[in-house]
């Protein structure tokens, strides 16, 4: 598979192929190379996989680790006023997303029981009904109105705010420094001034959970005994951040990608039986959650390449999600397709916890748009739609719609 194309010099974020592609630059990466090495901005020498068989393999195994602290993970983008790391991240207590087996499943365990089948499917219901809610506010608007504001974020902040047991009247305050931790380029002082904010925010709540159970999962979390504050604080912060960070993005991006195709869009409204295809799909064409790190604690191979202790590996689930060997004519949007297999969700011991809850929220979410307002459309013409080329989580920064 290896061919000579030239080393990328950090990581290509521009979408110049369109909104929805990987950079250009990706996907000839893709192509020729699936484990290319990348030269980062601070000089290291890492690598970037995009290959659907070779991000797989990757995320199957543990030794490439998701551990922060044991050696220096590198920026693959340029990050203007943040100094490059000389040393190891200090963990997170609690964020079990950056932890390795056996101290990621002692955490990830807890939650198990929380996010099951059985459990999201009960809450199917509710959702509908939260999503009819915000159909009914935003249907007494006056178009256009920001979809992002008035829809794609509000539902599943609320429906996280109500699993979780935060109270939704403060969902400005950890929105806002959740978008401050998202954006890359923001300066140090702004980062942990929003993560200081966010952290000490849900400190105080599952303090009061302890102290005064509810039914809800972080009082759940805090009947354990061998969870420590610090841990419960850690784990409700990639919750919540987690929780309603993908799915505002999805629905808001998913539904700029169906006015985009009009043809698949006329199907799914007349027949709405494919829905669960058509979010699966949706899925594995945006993967908004696209681009990971893991560091390699040994010597590996991967994809023919071999891959020296110490290096920072990048991840593009988008890319992946996008291989022609994997999916055949990938870049095209088909709500027919069988996306079965897609790594949207991530693989192996760090597969999405919420992916049951996320999908119902979508369900719930493009159903009701698309039934409410036959007539939607875009307000702005699609070039002029602000993408989130300059975050952690792509997307839309507004969607100007109208009916």
């Amino acid at each position: 598979m290896t061919e000579t194309v030239p080393v990328p010099q950090g990581l290509p974020t521009q979408r110049d192929a369109g909104p929805f592609a990987p950079p250009s630059e990706i996907t000839r990466l893709r192509e020729a190379r699936p484990v290319s090495p990348m030269v980062f901005p601070d000089g290291h020498e890492g690598w970037l996989v995009t290959g659907y068989d070779e991000v797989r393999q990757m995320m199957a195994d543990t030794r490439f680790s998701s551990r922060q602290d044991i050696g220096i993970l590198h920026m693959p983008y340029e990050t203007p006023g943040m100094p490059a790391p000389t040393e190891p991240s200090p963990p997170m207590p609690g964020m079990f997303v950056a932890m390795d087996p056996p101290d990621h499943g002692r955490l990830r365990k807890r939650l198990t029981g929380a996010f099951t089948v059985k459990r999201m499917k009960q809450l199917e219901e509710h959702i509908v009904e939260i999503t009819e809610q915000h159909l009914d506010a935003m249907a007494k608007l006056v178009p256009p109105v920001d979809l992002v504001k008035e829809y794609a974020l509000p539902v599943p902040s609320l429906v996280i705010c109500e699993l979780l047991g935060v109270p939704y009247e403060d969902r400005e305050n950890f929105q806002a420094n959740s978008a401050q931790l998202m954006i890359r380029d923001q300066t140090l002082e702004e980062k942990m001034a929003a993560f200081i904010g966010m952290n000490t925010f849900l400190t105080e709540l599952v303090v009061r959970k302890r102290e005064t159970p509810g039914d809800d999962i972080l009082s759940d979390l805090g009947r354990y005994d061998d969870l420590t504050i610090e841990e419960l604080a850690g784990a409700a912060f990639l919750l919540l951040l987690a929780g309603h960070e993908t799915t505002a993005n999805m629905l808001a991006l998913g539904t700029f990608a169906l006015l985009e195709h009009p043809e698949q869009l006329a199907e799914l409204r007349a027949d709405a039986e494919l829905l669960p295809g058509a979010v699966e799909e949706l899925l594995r064409y945006l993967s908004v959650g696209d681009i990971f790190f893991r560091y390699a604690t040994e010597d590996l191979e991967l994809g023919g390449e071999t891959i020296r202790e110490g290096s920072t590996v990048i991840v593009s689930l988008l890319a992946a999600n996008r291989d022609p060997r994997r999916f055949e004519n990938p870049d095209a949007l088909d709500i027919h397709r069988n996306a079965r297999g897609l790594l949207s969700f991530g693989h192996g011991v760090h597969q999405c916890l919420g992916q049951q809850l996320s999908r119902i929220e979508m369900r719930a979410g493009f159903e009701g748009l698309l039934r409410r307002f036959p007539t939607l459309a875009l307000a702005v013409p699609a070039d002029e739609v602000k993408l989130k080329t300059d975050m952690n989580i792509y997307g839309v920064h507004e969607l100007p719609v109208t009916w």
